[in-house]
């Protein structure tokens, strides 16, 4: 089951995306679904207003997280080609919910920043409250995959050991088009995940090289935060970024990024100047 929110006249409107249509789920975004307490039967079984799905226009799943929790060096690959020792617990920082925009949403370039760069990743987003999670609650407490690209301003980034303030400059980071509902008893997704830049393939990886998967990130991170319903996890990325390249390559005015996850969707964005 794919589930999206969507932008229209009226507002914003959670949807169940079927075959031949998306079918109004009578709360105005995922968020509010999510937090209903038998969400997945009550999405399954909305029978709202239908939209053609040719032209729609897709917010991010979530539109407000209460939270996004972003892991840094979590493929194996990215973190040999940046120089490091693969880790002992996932390196965490955060974004602010301005930062978000739709799958095929124009994305804005950093002002001052010269360096943008590419990073895409699964996401999670998490559909039940969790607070120190066991494994089994942590994948219990896993709504389902979306995409994501943290676009990220390379140059703010190092100005201190500190990451987020190359991480969460506004309209920023692609995310959608919807999410794939995960069951509670279901296999961790295994997929491949890739990056173009006008057209051209930067970077191809898959979830298998992950070093803490995502029920392992839930369980982590529940243990410093209560996470809620619609909190959103991107799970890093591998390697490939235009940072490690030699010599490096970056984001501009017109790039058009393209970022996919197998079996999950794909977002597609065109960078423009604020």
């Amino acid at each position: 089951m794919r589930l999206a929110t969507i932008r229209t006249p009226d507002g914003t409107r959670a949807v169940r995306m079927d075959d031949d249509a998306a079918v109004e789920l009578g709360h105005p975004d995922l968020g509010a679904l999510l937090r209903r307490p038998d969400w997945r039967t009550e999405a399954a079984a909305a029978d709202g207003t239908r939209h053609e799905p040719a032209g729609l226009d897709y917010a991010p799943p979530v539109p407000s997280p209460e939270k996004v929790v972003c892991v840094g060096l979590n493929y194996g690959n990215h973190i040999r080609e940046m120089g490091r020792e693969l880790p002992e617990h996932p390196a965490l920082f955060a974004k602010f919910a301005r930062a978000l925009v739709g799958a095929y949403d124009p994305v804005v370039l950093p002002a001052g920043s010269d360096a943008v760069d590419w990073e895409a990743e699964l996401g999670v987003i998490v559909g039940a409250e969790v607070r120190h999670a066991t494994p089994d609650e942590a994948r219990a407490a896993i709504a389902g995959y979306t995409v994501v690209n943290d676009v990220t301003a390379r140059d703010f980034q190092y100005r201190s050991p500190q990451w987020l303030q190359g991480k969460t400059f506004e309209a920023s980071t692609p995310v959608g088009p919807w999410l794939v509902v995960a069951g509670p008893a279901d296999a961790p997704l295994s997929a491949e995940l890739s990056c173009t830049v006008d057209g051209e393939l930067m970077q191809k990886a898959h979830t298998g090289d992950l070093v803490f998967d995502p029920a392992a990130l839930v369980a982590y991170i529940s243990q410093i935060v209560t996470l809620v319903p619609g909190d959103l996890i991107a799970t890093g990325t591998p390697g490939g970024v235009g940072h490690a390249r030699k010599p490096p390559r970056y984001l501009t005015e017109g790039s058009e990024l393209v970022t996919r996850v197998e079996g999950v969707g794909e977002c597609r964005n065109t960078l423009v100047r604020g």
